[in-house]
């Protein structure tokens, strides 16, 4: 839903109430993506953890 409140991963970790993104005042917001650089981190690290398990070790 692109009408909720952008939600800061960083400043919110441990937090109980969560902290709202700086966006463009931040440093790791990414003007390009129009996201958090930890978001694409942690979606590049989910897609790779997804492909290691797709691949059979050898026996």
């Amino acid at each position: 839903m692109s009408s909720q409140i952008p939600i800061c991963p960083i400043m919110s970790s441990g937090k109980e109430y969560p902290s709202v993104c700086a966006q463009e005042n931040c440093a790791w917001y990414m003007k390009n993506y129009k996201t958090c650089s930890m978001y694409i981190l942690a979606h590049n690290a989910a897609l790779d953890i997804k492909e290691k398990q797709g691949q059979k070790t050898p026996q």
